[in-house]
C-alpha cells in the first residue's frame, strides 16, 4: 500500500522530504507527491538496470552456449539440432494419439466407430513421424559416429531408433493394417458383454463370484463365462501375430518378442534365462504353497485332493493371484473398507505419497481421470483394467480404474499412483523428452507394487484406521506373510512362466493358432500346476482373455521382474533407511524414504537400469531378498505339508 511505502521510506531515511520554500508554508501534499515520484523513478531505474543486466547476462549465456556448441564435434551438433526438431513434433503427436486412445478406452459405444477412426488416424500420424525414413536414416548415420557423441545424446538417438522400430515407414502398409487391427481388437475385448445365467454381468461381478461363491457348479459357470470373450478374439490375435512380427522385421528385429525385450538392453535368450532363473529360485516356495492349498481347497469344497488344482477353485480368472483364499484375523481389509467410499480409497493412496514428500496430484488428474465403474445405464462401456497414462510426456497424468471399496482396489490404487508419481518425477526440463520413461518397464511396475506392499504393512494399516489398534487383535505375522505370498510367490509362475513363454512362442516361434489353446494349458499345468475344469478345445482362445496379450504384448515378464526389484528396494528401505523389520516397515510420513525413491525415479531412462541398481542398491537383480522375506513362511509350510505328496513338476 502507498501509505505503508510513504511512512516506511521516511522512517528508514531513504528519501528525506525536500526543504520548504522561504516565506511560504509547507505544502505537505506536494511533498508527499514529489517523494512518491522520486521513489517511482528510482524503482523504474532499478528495474531498467535489472532488465539491462538480465539482457546482458542472457546474451552472455547465449554466447557461452554458442561457444560450447561450436566446440562440439560436428556429429554432436547435428544430433542436438535433430533431437530439438524431433522433440517438438513428437510431443505434439504423442499427446494427440494419447487423447484418441484414451477415448477409445473410456467411452466404448457399440456400433459407434468414431473413436476408433480418430484413434487410427492419430496413431498413423504418430507412426508416420516416429518411423519415418528420415528419422531412421538420421539416427543410424549419427549413431555410426557414436564416439563423437555425448552419452546422453547417443542414448536419446537409440531411444528414437527403438521407437521407430515399432512402426517403421519402411513397412507402411503393414503399419496401417496393424494400427487398425489393434484398435479393433481392443474395442472387441472391452466392448464385450459378459453373460451368466442369461443375464449381462460385468467383469467385476465375475471376479466377486470367484472370490466368494462356495458352490462349485456356480463357480465353474462364472469361470467359463469369463472365457467366452476369447472366442471372438482369436482371429484378431492371429492378424496381430503376423502384423507385429512384420512391422519390426522391417528394421532388422527377428520378431516382436525380441524387439520388446531389447528395451532392457537384453537379447531374447538373456531375458528367458533371467525369468527361468527366477522361476527356479522361487519354485520351492511355490511348491509348498501349491501342496498346502491343494489339500485346503479339497477340504473346503468336499472333494478328493487333486494333483493339479482346478482353475475354478481359485479366486482369480487366470489363477495369478490367490490372496482372496484367506483372510488374516486382525487385518481384514475387505471388512475395514466396507464403510469407506471408493473416493476415499484413491485419496488415501495419494496421502501416502504426499506424506513421503511428493506433491499432491495436479487438479487435472482428478478432472480428467476415469477412476470408478461406469453406471449400468451410462450407455457406454470402458476398459475395466487398471492403468496409468502419461498423456503428453509432461504434467497431464491420468489413471483409468474401476475402483471399489475392497482390498484388491485398495492395493491397485496405490500401485497405479506409483506410475503417476514416477511420470511426474522425471517430467522435468533436465530429462530429455524421449527419455521420460522408466529405467526399464519393470521399474515402473515395481515402484507402484512396492507402495502397494507398504500400504499392507500391519503398522501402516493401523495408522490409517483400517485395523484395530488393540494389542489382542494383532495379526499373526506368519499368516500375514502367507497372504502376501499368495500374490508375490503365486504370481511368478504365471508371469515368468505362462505369459512369458506363451508370448515367446507366439512371436519368436510363430506358434500356429490351431495349437494355441492346447499349448496355453500345457504351460499353465507346467508352471502353475493348474488345469481347466473341463476340456478346452481350439474353438476357445483362453490366452486372449488376458488384456495384455491383445494391447500390451510381449512384455509381461516386466511384472515378474518388478516383484523381484521391488523386494530389493523394500528390503533396502526397511533395513538401511528406516532400520525396521521388512515385514512391518511403516513408510508413512518418512520423507527420507521419499528422498531415496526420487533418486530412483528422477533420472527416468537417462541411465542404464543395471547401473542404477548397483549405484543405489549396491546389487544386481536378485530374488534373494524375496526369499529371505518369505523364509519364516517357508518353514511353516514345510511343517504343515509334512507327509503330503508334492505333485508340482520341476521347471
Amino acid at each position: 500500500m502507498s501509505t505503508h511505502d510513504d511512512h516506511g521510506h521516511a522512517a528508514h531515511g531513504h528519501a528525506p522530504a525536500p526543504a520548504a520554500l522561504p516565506g511560504k508554508p509547507t505544502d505537505w501534499a506536494t511533498v508527499r507527491n514529489v517523494s512518491l515520484l522520486i521513489a517511482i523513478f528510482a524503482l523504474l531505474a532499478w528495474m531498467v538496470s535489472l532488465v539491462a543486466c538480465g539482457s546482458v547476462e542472457a546474451r552472455e549465456n547465449e554466447r557461452r552456449a554458442e561457444a560450447a556448441s561450436a566446440a562440439w564435434p560436428r556429429a554432436e551438433q547435428e544430433a542436438r539440432a535433430f533431437l530439438k526438431r524431433y522433440d517438438a513434433g513428437y510431443q505434439k503427436l504423442y499427446a494427440a494419439a494419447s487423447e484418441a486412445e484414451w477415448l477409445t478406452n473410456t467411452h466404448i459405444v457399440e456400433g459407434d466407430d468414431s473413436n476408433a477412426r480418430r484413434n487410427d488416424s492419430s496413431k498413423a500420424a504418430l507412426a508416420a513421424f516416429t518411423g519415418s525414413v528420415e528419422v531412421i536414416e538420421t539416427c543410424r548415420r549419427l549413431l555410426a559416429q557414436k564416439k563423437e557423441l555425448e552419452p546422453l545424446t547417443a542414448r536419446q538417438l537409440e531411444m528414437v531408433l527403438y521407437n521407430a522400430g515399432d512402426k517403421p515407414a519402411t513397412a507402411k502398409e503393414l503399419v496401417a493394417q496393424r494400427i487398425a487391427a489393434e484398435t479393433k481388437q481392443v474395442e472387441k475385448l472391452f466392448g464385450y458383454s459378459f453373460h451368466l445365467d442369461g443375464k449381462e454381468v460385468t467383469p467385476n461381478d465375475l471376479d466377486e463370484l470367484l472370490k466368494k461363491e462356495t458352490d462349485l457348479k456356480k463357480r465353474q459357470a462364472a469361470w467359463e463365462a469369463s472365457k467366452e470373450v476369447g472366442r471372438g478374439l482369436k482371429g484378431g490375435l492371429a492378424d496381430l501375430q503376423r502384423l507385429r512380427n512384420g512391422t519390426v522385421r522391417a528394421l532388422g528385429y527377428p520378431d516382436y518378442f525380441s524387439y520388446m525385450v531389447s528395451s532392457y538392453g537384453m537379447t531374447t535368450e538373456e531375458m528367458i534365462a533371467l525369468n527361468d532363473r527366477t522361476l527356479r529360485e522361487l519354485r520351492p516356495l511355490y511348491r509348498e504353497l501349491h501342496t498346502y492349498w491343494r489339500h485346503e481347497l479339497a477340504k473346503r469344497y468336499g472333494q478328493p485332493v487333486p494333483d493339479m488344482i482346478p482353475a475354478h477353485w481359485l479366486p482369480n480368472r487366470w489363477s495369478q493371484d490367490w490372496n482372496e483364499l484367506m483372510s488374516v484375523p486382525g487385518v481384514d481389509l475387505n471388512a475395514a473398507l466396507k464403510d469407506r467410499s471408493p473416493e476415499w480409497v484413491v485419496k488415501q493412496a495419494e496421502k501416502l505419497y504426499v506424506s513421503l514428500g511428493f506433491p499432491p496430484l495436479p487438479p487435472t488428474f482428478w478432472e480428467k481421470s476415469s477412476l470408478y465403474p461406469v453406471a449400468a445405464d451410462a450407455g457406454f462401456k470402458k476398459n475395466t483394467h487398471a492403468s496409468a497414462w502419461h498423456m503428453d510426456l509432461d504434467r497431464d497424468v491420468r489413471s483409468l480404474m474401476s475402483v471399489e471399496n475392497n482390498r484388491e482396489w485398495y492395493e491397485t490404487a496405490h500401485h497405479e499412483l506409483g506410475h503417476i508419481y514416477y511420470y511426474l518425477s522425471y517430467s522435468r526440463p533436465e530429462i530429455p523428452l524421449v527419455l521420460r520413461t522408466g529405467a526399464n518397464p519393470a521399474f515402473h511396475e515395481g515402484i507402484g507394487t512396492m507402495i502397494g506392499l507398504a500400504a499392507m504393512q500391519p503398522r501402516f494399516i493401523q495408522a490409517v484406521g483400517l485395523a484395530p489398534a488393540a494389542s489382542d487383535s494383532k495379526p499373526d505375522p506368519i499368516q500375514m506373510l502367507h497372504q502376501q505370498a499368495l500374490f508375490y510367490a503365486v504370481f511368478t509362475p504365471w508371469s515368468s512362466g505362462v505369459m512369458t513363454h506363451f508370448e515367446h512362442e507366439l512371436y519368436a516361434r510363430e506358434l500356429p493358432k490351431e495349437q494355441w489353446n492346447q499349448r496355453w494349458w500345457e504351460l499353465v499345468a507346467k508352471y502353475q500346476g493348474i488345469v481347466p475344469p473341463a476340456q478346452r478345445g481350439e474353438e476357445f482362445c483362453d490366452a486372449a482373455t488376458k488384456t495384455h496379450i491383445n494391447d500390451t504384448p510381449a512384455m509381461y515378464y516386466s511384472y515378474s521382474l518388478a516383484n523381484v526389484i521391488l523386494m530389493q528396494i523394500h528390503d533396502h528401505i526397511a533395513r538401511e533407511i528406516l532400520h525396521e523389520d521388512p515385514h512391518d516397515a511403516n513408510y508413512f510420513g518418512h520423507r527420507e524414504v521419499g528422498d531415496f525413491l526420487r533418486l530412483l525415479l528422477a533420472p527416468g531412462a537417462t541411465v542404464d537400469w543395471r547401473q542404477l541398481m548397483k549405484e543405489k542398491l549396491g546389487q544386481e537383480i536378485s530374488a534373494e531378498p524375496m526369499l529371505r522375506y518369505f523364509e519364516p513362511l517357508m518353514k511353516w509350510l514345510q511343517e504343515q505339508n509334512r507327509g503330503r505328496k508334492q505333485t508340482l513338476p520341476d521347471v
